[in-house]
């Protein structure tokens, strides 16, 4: 189950995993509550069937509705496993689960548990008794689970996010034509919120741009901090040295244009972007907060710097701007760690074993099992 099938990182997570499921051991199903979507048509070229479940407010009777049409559907088709991606799903899927008798339910909780109001959080309590299993993608938000809402560690799965590095891979830059001629560019691809921090990223590269005038910056994502970004840009007098570039479907191609990518958020679980970029054999920086330093190593395929002093941050990304040596041994490790240790094969294993682990003794009952 998860929102929709369209652009975020739950939403792609979803879709790969139903895509790629051992189809002799599971026949997946996906449950949405908004149709459409462009990864919509990859989930049903792959066989994958989608239910609309029309639930738009827990507060009027679309709930109670949605609650029929998803009870009627698993009864239908012997549904076994109910996966949960993202927490308004967990609201959702584990209690109706429960209801129609679904023997198992898993929920995810894929962010810090104080980003939400504390209703919600009294409600995800509830769904974390109701599940067989809690999914987290990293350690950080594991612990912090363990420790502020005291869920005992045997029912916490960890199970990073995948990379398809079929897709993300190294190779050929294409440079915007405004930055034929960089020295290097350095940039990030994500939605423009706050908690992104992108305007440490313009302060960091406007003194490191008095060092290398051909350096280059480059934004790739929409969001609300799009406006007051470009008005810090241009008082910085960077307007012909950085660019920013709408939400793009396929980001690929626009993180091999990159040489170094920066995550600098103040808040973060597991950053797929980074992943993606680390994949496309980018130098990654990024902020010591939630899952980043469980994917980038400080000064072994990647640097690091403390959320707290945005300084730090400047003297990284000089460090590797001015450096090209040690900026593309990073790229490499990077690139190598994406492959090695976070593909998307990987993460089809870590989901099916939790699915097996769960299900027990009624997975080796049936022949065939409905997810």
């Amino acid at each position: 189950m998860v929102r929709s099938l369209d652009h975020g990182g739950c939403e792609r997570d979803a879709a790969k995993i139903a895509i790629g499921l051992d189809r002799t051991r599971f026949e997946p199903h996906v449950a949405v509550f908004h149709q459409g979507g462009f990864r919509t048509p990859e989930v049903i070229a792959a066989g994958v069937q989608i239910v609309h479940v029309p639930v738009t407010s827990f507060g009027n009777s679309s709930a109670l509705r949605g609650a029929r049409i998803l009870g009627d559907y698993v009864r239908k088709h012997n549904i076994q496993l109910i996966h949960a991606f993202d927490v308004p799903t967990d609201l959702f899927g584990a209690p109706v689960g429960r209801w129609y008798r679904v023997p198992r339910v898993i929920t995810s909780q894929l962010s810090f548990r104080d980003m939400y109001p504390p209703r919600e959080r009294a409600a995800l309590r509830v769904t974390d008794w109701l599940s067989d299993a809690v999914v987290v993608n990293s350690q950080a938000v594991g612990t912090s689970l363990e420790r502020e809402a005291k869920l005992s560690p045997d029912k916490i799965y960890l199970s990073y996010n995948g990379v398809n590095t079929d897709h993300f891979h190294p190779g050929p830059a294409n440079r915007p034509e405004a930055f034929w001629d960089a020295s290097v560019i350095v940039g990030s691809v994500c939605v423009m919120r706050s908690e992104k921090r992108m305007d440490w990223v313009l302060r960091s590269f406007a003194e490191v741009f008095k060092d290398d005038p051909r350096a280059r910056l480059l934004f790739v994502g929409s969001g609300p901090e799009v406006e007051p970004l470009t008005k810090l840009r241009d008082s910085l007098g960077l307007a012909h040295a950085c660019m920013f570039v709408p939400g793009q479907a396929d980001v690929a191609d626009w993180m091999r244009t990159l040489d170094i990518y920066i995550n600098s958020s103040s808040s973060e679980s597991f950053p797929n972007g980074l992943l993606e970029a680390m994949a496309c054999g980018c130098c990654p920086i990024g902020s010591n907060v939630g899952g980043i330093p469980e994917l980038i190593t400080h000064m072994q395929n990647g640097l690091i710097f403390d959320s707290s002093k945005p300084d730090e941050l400047t003297a990284m990304m000089r460090k590797v701007v001015l450096d090209p040596g040690l900026r593309n041994r990073f790229r490499e490790q990077a690139g190598e760690t994406a492959r090695e240790r976070f593909s998307m094969k990987l993460a089809l294993a870590r989901t099916e074993s939790l699915y097996v682990k769960v299900l027990g003794k009624l997975a080796r009952k049936l022949q065939e099992v409905h997810v």
